[in-house]
């Protein structure tokens, strides 16, 4: 579920938004801390791994899996020793010390979000340029991305690194923009797509559709 790295474009916190370290870089985990969903330092994995399921939409067994599968990836975010494991998953995952962890790619992914937690608006712009105007259920159209385009972003992105990719990046990956696109995607089956503009609201504003928000228990903040 990680971003990366470049610079450009700073942004502050948005009102009525708590601060998050740059040192989370996982832009979905970054909005929950933002708007109180979840602490920015030490979280049980079982409160990560419930709120993706909630947010996920999924029910029954296959929320189950979801929480499974994400409690998998957030035991091994800090390290892969035996010791940091242990740790992880008896004291939770520190969300502000994520950077340079198993899960980050050093500038190997989309490079939208930076070591500085700047946002890069033309990388934005060239996630779009993988995408294609949809009919949006809402009403309208907008740029957005189906699976087979997200997986064509990828590779590009493993392409654009050269040698520095490392032979896992595309295991990785698939944690990160193809779950975005089962939390955030509108429409079903192929036709499903990943909206760019909730994409850069979620890096920018570091806010998640309402929708979305409308499955989350209410904000430990009071937000």
């Amino acid at each position: 579920m990680s971003d990366d790295s470049i610079g450009t474009s700073p942004r502050g916190t948005p009102t009525g938004q708590l601060p998050v370290s740059p040192n989370n870089p996982c832009p979905f985990l970054r909005a929950l801390v933002a708007n109180g969903y979840v602490g920015g330092h030490v979280v049980p994995l079982s409160q990560i791994a419930e709120m993706v399921g909630l947010a996920s939409g999924e029910t029954g067994s296959a929320q189950r899996d979801v929480r499974i599968k994400t409690r998998m990836v957030a035991v091994i975010a800090n390290g892969l020793g035996p010791f940091s494991v242990l740790k992880s998953a008896t004291s939770g995952a520190v969300l502000d010390e994520l950077r340079d962890g198993p899960l980050d790619k050093h500038g190997g992914g989309s490079r939208i979000l930076d070591v500085d937690a700047k946002v890069h608006e033309d990388e934005i712009a060239r996630l779009a340029g993988f995408g294609k105007d949809r009919q949006n259920p809402d009403g309208g159209t907008e740029r957005g991305l189906t699976a087979d385009e997200i997986d064509a972003f990828m590779k590009a992105n493993l392409k654009r690194d050269g040698d520095k990719a490392r032979w896992y990046y595309p295991m990785l990956m698939k944690g990160e923009w193809p779950v975005l696109l089962k939390i955030l995607g509108k429409g079903k089956g192929s036709e499903r797509y990943l909206s760019v503009a909730e994409v850069r609201t979620l890096f920018v504003e570091r806010r998640l559709p309402d929708r979305i928000t409308a499955r989350l228990p209410k904000p430990a903040a009071g937000r």
